[in-house]
């Protein structure tokens, strides 16, 4: 994938040169399907990278999204990454989806946006609260997925495991029909505020974000420390009037330990000093701010994103 990207680019590269115009050393990064958040958001990224940092020239490349990117950055086929922090976690302590195969190839840059992990039940249905979800049929998402992951572990804290309920392993999109058909009485998604499928779900059903209480968020963040407290406020949705808490994992950016120190530094850098370009240049760049950078990094920083926050007073 990278190869074929920097060989376009070792192309343009000889016709700039061509003409006068320094050509700068090449990053890729990794970012997700055109469809989603990644991909925009990432382009986003370099786009201002490009703008902001002399002789920066990267590139964002579309992709199957964290679990392959992981693995891209691991074989140095892309430079950074966007990825949901569990998955960054899983793959550095050989857990998931990295079983028996952990990857230390990678620091993490920055914490950007939540990707609130979200159970739909109907607002008039059967499940009230988290006592009440045993013994129903549940989609858990997609299998191996990090919402599949993440549902085994709400589950867990609340003292469940799949023996306990009638679970079902589908896609966002086959969540929503089953749901929207009356064949499940509740669904995971892991995403960001607002998602398309729930979206849809509830132009048809009353809705509830099933919420969890204050102690079983802090007992899960504790446990499991990627994933953070958050909420989904009141009528994110149609037919959602009640606000939830619930908890979150983090969309973060990732750099290969290939990458230097001084590249990883300035894109940090301009992360959170951009005039406030990235939050024009997409809705989520609004939410990426110094203030929240560290939350839920449970993997080692980049050398590079270290010194900046030194510089910042963020970490000694």
């Amino acid at each position: 994938m990278k190869k074929s990207l920097l060989a376009f680019l070792a192309v343009l590269c000889v016709l700039t040169v061509s003409i006068g115009v320094y050509c700068a050393s090449d990053l890729v990064l990794a970012t997700g399907g055109t469809a989603g958040t990644y991909y925009p958001l990432g382009g986003a990224i370099a786009n201002i990278a490009n703008k902001r940092i002399s002789k920066m020239n990267m590139a964002a490349q579309a992709t199957g999204a964290s679990i392959e990117n992981i693995r891209l950055v691991t074989k140095e086929e892309a430079d950074l990454a966007l990825v949901q922090n569990d998955t960054a976690d899983y793959a550095y302590n050989g857990t998931e989806a990295f079983q028996g195969k952990p990857t230390k190839s990678f620091g993490a840059v920055a914490s950007l946006y939540p990707e609130v992990i979200q159970f739909v039940v109907r607002a008039d249905g059967p499940i009230k609260t988290w006592a009440d979800v045993r013994g129903k049929r549940i989609s858990v998402g997609a299998p191996g997925s990090g919402t599949e992951a993440n549902a085994r572990q709400l589950l867990d804290v609340n003292g469940m495991t799949y023996a306990d309920v009638e679970e079902q392993f589908l896609s966002f999109a086959e969540s929503a029909n089953q749901f929207k058909d009356g064949h499940i009485d509740g669904f995971f998604v892991t995403a960001g505020v607002p998602n398309p499928g729930i979206t849809d779900v509830s132009t048809q059903h009353k809705i509830r974000i099933l919420s969890m209480p204050a102690d079983k968020i802090k007992e899960l963040t504790t446990k499991y420390p990627f994933l953070v407290a958050s909420a989904v406020p009141a009528n994110a949705y149609i037919n959602q009037p009640d606000a939830a808490s619930t908890p979150a994992v983090m969309a973060i950016l990732v750099a290969g330990n290939h990458v230097s120190e001084d590249d990883v530094y300035h894109i940090t850098k301009v992360l959170f000093e951009n005039d406030g370009d990235l939050a024009r240049a997409h809705a989520k760049g609004a939410e990426i701010k110094l203030a929240t950078a560290l939350n839920g990094l449970s993997t080692p920083l980049h050398p590079g994103a270290a010194k900046y926050y030194k510089e910042k007073g963020l970490i000694k």
